[in-house]
């Protein structure tokens, strides 16, 4: 299957996810989407001219499409456009163009992206719009993080229920990477062991702090599974096949890392989620596991 066509399903995985944020967080989305895809494809021209490479059979492969994209969904709709452009040439400059170009590169250049501006821009990152339900701008993680001493329980009742898919606008976003993650291992498109392991990880360590969801419990693993990143990078960010390990073993001990990532970031640290740390220090680590963990079974999409 040649990379324009992967690129497209990649694409098409997306849409049930894309569709919901866009219906509770409004079009601003589809603007980014727009904006930073004209950016990156710009700037991925430039990078290939100044090299003296070929430039119109590699902005046309679909690789900076999907990072734009993937980029545009992780950011607040509203967030400024110089903003967005700082993220778009971290991601593309920077991640990709400085390491040699698509398949070079050792960071997911999307995360790389985000995780710039989330560092550089804390609160314009923070600043998310009213979604339609017309309850709260907190994100499920932000109102779990900063709970001024309410249970688990009284957390979600305050949103509607956060356990019945009806709270927050995230556990709909959520189920719909879910939908598309799943349209991908499917598909053979995606490394199944990665998205399974860290949605287990997350689940075990949830469980092991959840303390009957009191004002201390660190969160159930429904909440940690349906809030904030988790579907998008477990499906998304964390499959892309030049960033994780080759080897089977490799892949397993990558996913734990994550998903033990996003939930001590989660429930010890300073940012309310920790996605994206977690899969760039799970792609720093990835060449390391295929040097030690390589076995007969190497494999990229099973």
């Amino acid at each position: 299957m040649n990379s324009r066509r992967i690129m497209l399903l990649v694409l098409l995985a997306l849409l049930p996810g894309a569709a919901i944020a866009v219906y509770f967080y409004g079009t601003g989305y589809l603007a980014n989407i727009v904006a930073a895809t004209i950016l990156g494809l710009g700037m991925e021209a430039l990078c290939l001219g100044l090299q003296r490479r070929a430039v119109l059979e590699a902005i046309t492969d679909g690789s900076t499409l999907v990072t734009c994209v993937l980029l545009a969904l992780a950011l607040p709709p509203q967030v400024p456009w110089p903003v967005l452009g700082v993220a778009v040439a971290a991601a593309v400059i920077i991640a990709k163009h400085l390491y040699g170009g698509l398949g070079n590169n050792l960071f997911n250049p999307a995360v790389v992206g985000y995780t710039v501006v989330l560092v550089s821009f804390p609160a314009v990152m923070a600043d998310w719009p009213i979604p339609v339900d017309g309850l709260t701008n907190a994100t499920a993680l932000v109102a779990l993080k900063y709970r001024e001493g309410a249970t688990v329980a009284e957390a979600w009742t305050a949103s509607r229920g956060f356990g019945n898919l009806g709270g927050y606008a995230w556990e709909w976003i959520n189920l719909g990477y879910l939908i598309g993650g799943v349209a991908l291992l499917v598909g053979r498109l995606a490394a199944w062991r990665i998205p399974a392991t860290i949605l287990v990880t997350i689940g075990v360590l949830a469980i092991a702090g959840y303390d009957n969801g009191s004002a201390a419990s660190w969160g159930s693993p429904v909440y940690h599974w349906f809030s904030g990143g988790t579907m998008l990078t477990a499906f998304f960010f964390a499959t892309d096949p030049v960033t994780h390990p080759a080897s089977a073993k490799g892949q397993f001990v990558y996913a734990i890392l994550i998903g033990t990532v996003i939930f001590v970031v989660r429930s010890l640290g300073n940012y309310p989620d920790g996605a994206a740390f977690a899969v760039l220090l799970g792609n720093a680590v990835s060449p390391y596991l295929d040097r030690r963990l390589t076995t007969a079974d190497v494999t990229a999409d099973a």
